[in-house]
């Protein structure tokens, strides 16, 4: 039996490691697409991860979040932090147990994963129109929703979004969603992450409806 010393040996030709070890990655909410989040960009080896969120483990969270039954009451951001030390102890990982607030210092790689626009837009206008680099992921049933924001012009294009007539991706998530639908969501994010660490064009609005089969996308 070959023994590998090294995790990171089987993703080392399409992530580049050396900026994934130094990138300090903030993650506000964990709930179902965030706690997705936070333990892929674990699992690929980002050296610092700060966490913010103010909710704890409920029952039905389970199912639709992925959080063990042994975690009900307790601190989501605790619990995944937990998660994330036991996957790999070498990774720093910070956890705030409390909601956004604008006077709060993240990181300039931000992932949004709240569940209302309202809130997106505190946290896009105190924060991410700064940042260096910005995904909000946002779901509904089985509609999905992913905008990354890089540059002037996927800035400006996600600022539009906050201002859209209601549609299926920016109501409360919490009204229905499965297990499967956010870790494909929170995939996409990761992976504009790795194309913007490649210095390849990031994709600015993705829209993925898995009950039709349907995906739309544009830079």
């Amino acid at each position: 039996m070959v023994v590998v010393e090294d995790r990171f040996v089987r993703q080392r030709d399409l992530v580049p490691r050396e900026k994934l070890r130094t990138l300090s990655a903030s993650v506000i909410g964990v709930g179902a697409i965030g706690r997705q989040v936070a333990l892929q960009l674990a699992t690929l080896g980002v050296g610092q991860l700060q966490l913010v969120d103010f909710d704890v483990v409920e029952l039905s969270n389970v199912t639709t979040q992925g959080y063990a039954s042994g975690y009900i009451g307790r601190s989501k951001v605790e619990v995944t932090a937990d998660d994330i030390r036991r996957l790999d102890p070498n990774l720093e990982v910070v956890f705030i147990a409390d909601r956004y607030r604008p006077r709060l210092e993240v990181t300039d790689v931000l992932f949004c994963c709240v569940d209302s626009i309202s809130v997106r837009s505190v946290i896009w206008r105190s924060s991410g129109s700064n940042s260096q680099f910005w995904a909000d992921g946002r779901m509904r049933g089985e509609s999905l929703r992913v905008l990354t924001a890089v540059d002037d012009v996927t800035r400006e294009q996600y600022s539009q979004s906050l201002f859209e007539p209601a549609q299926a991706q920016t109501g409360d998530c919490t009204n229905g969603g499965t297990y499967y639908a956010a870790t494909i969501a929170a995939g996409l994010m990761v992976t504009q992450l790795v194309r913007w660490l490649r210095g390849e064009p990031v994709v600015g609005d993705q829209m993925v409806n898995l009950l039709a089969g349907e995906w739309s996308m544009s830079i």
